[in-house]
């Protein structure tokens, strides 16, 4: 995947149907292009955004869509296996999710967050789509409930992985990619820049997670997929490699996790 010459990015996970993104989405897939920055995963949190998403991604080839409820949200539609399984069959959507466990700022009880996860994993073995997993503060839950579902049928990938070295190992043995944010390049995060630095190559994806997350040099204000270059940029760093080749290694590996032909 890529133009000759010249390496080509690819944003593994980002919002462009949030208000902070779509307000401006010509500009902001212009300056994507302009980056070099190919394709695009516009990730659904929420089923009422989801036709946004896809209209956007039928239209436009430098985006490809996912469909699914975060776990943070609540009041919304609740996903079925069926209804998720349904759209997921429509053209130019690659993925179910974004879904997963999230306890930072829940508490118990939370079955029914576990219980949605439970049917993204279905519907994902249903479609033959792969997985967008969330995780945070519940890694242990999150991997058990990946085990005792079947998620290894499928794969995906753990989206803006700030987990142990030991979480990235357990998720990729049932076939699933790390994908790393702008918080790759925070100066805080030595513990992430090591796990990055050691794990195999043909298995780390790389995102923005905009309109959140912005990488140094731009931290604190709104994210947007033309600044994934700057996680390669760190990422290749960290790799003692250079960002064309980590360009064409996430590009790759995007293709083989979302099982395109060509993107």
């Amino acid at each position: 995947m890529g133009v000759d010459g010249d390496a080509v990015y690819v944003d593994s996970h980002c919002h462009l149907a949030f208000p902070e993104l779509s307000g401006d989405i010509d500009g902001v897939l212009a300056r994507m292009s302009q980056a070099g920055v190919g394709l695009a995963l516009s990730v659904c949190t929420r089923l009422d955004e989801f036709e946004q998403i896809h209209a956007l991604a039928t239209r436009d080839p430098r985006v490809v869509a996912s469909v699914g409820v975060h776990p943070d949200t609540r009041g919304a539609e609740e996903p079925t296996v069926e209804r998720l399984a349904e759209l997921a069959q429509r053209p130019r959507v690659v993925a179910i999710g974004e879904t997963g466990l999230d306890y930072y700022r829940l508490a118990e009880p939370l079955d029914w967050q576990r219980e949605r996860f439970r049917v993204h994993i279905r519907a994902a073995r249903t479609s033959g789509k792969p997985l967008i997993v969330h995780t945070r503060a519940a890694a242990a839950d999150t991997l058990r409930i990946m085990r005792e579902e079947r998620a290894d049928e499928v794969g995906g990938v753990m989206h803006c992985f700030t987990e142990s070295l030991d979480v990235a190992q357990a998720a990729i043995d049932m076939g699933f990619f790390i994908s790393f944010s702008g918080i790759l390049t925070f100066r805080n995060a030595r513990d992430l820049q090591d796990v990055a630095r050691r794990l195999p190559r043909d298995r780390v994806l790389i995102e923005t997670d905009a309109p959140y997350l912005a990488p140094t040099p731009y931290r604190g204000r709104t994210n947007e997929p033309s600044f994934v270059v700057h996680v390669a940029a760190k990422l290749a760093e960290l790799q003692g490699s250079k960002p064309a080749m980590v360009a064409a290694e996430t590009s790759d590996n995007f293709v083989r996790c979302f099982k395109l032909l060509s993107a």
